[in-house]
């Protein structure tokens, strides 16, 4: 199963960025398409965040259409939203130490344990932060664009 990062969904969010179009081709493949794939939800709460904030957008996206475009999102059929489970906190552990996590860095850990306690074969992403954490295969679906 594949797994979609916030900054996908940012980029399909804001017209202006030069990822815009393949973000939200992207997104409308996954989630018009029949194979799962899946958002973890501290992703749907940083893409609110991030897109909202007044000091990163000018203007900042409405807050009723960022969480539109998430409702339409979760209209999927094929979309599994990754929570934690009871075997979180062991994912979680064997991410935090094997990527010597500190500061900033937990929240990517978080991420990656919901995706490695999900079975997630792949994160698609541009932060290469997620390299650091074992089993977590990642690709950038914008190189070479």
């Amino acid at each position: 199963m594949i797994a979609v990062d916030t900054n996908i969904l940012i980029y399909a969010r804001r017209e202006e960025l030069p990822e815009h179009g393949v973000a939200l081709d992207l997104l409308k493949s996954l989630a018009e398409g029949r194979v799962l794939w899946a958002l973890p939800w501290p992703s749907v709460y940083e893409f609110l965040r991030v897109v909202t904030h007044p000091r990163v957008f000018d203007p900042p996206t409405d807050l009723d259409a960022a969480l539109d475009d998430l409702a339409s999102l979760l209209r999927s059929p094929s979309l599994v939203l990754l929570g934690e489970g009871r075997g979180h906190f062991r994912e979680l552990r064997k991410a935090a130490r094997s990527a010597r996590v500190f500061g900033n860095l937990v929240h990517e850990s978080h991420i990656a344990a919901l995706c490695l306690e999900h079975g997630v074969t792949e994160l698609l992403t541009r932060d290469r932060d997620f390299a650091r954490f074992a089993g977590l295969a990642t690709r950038d679906p914008f190189a070479g664009t």
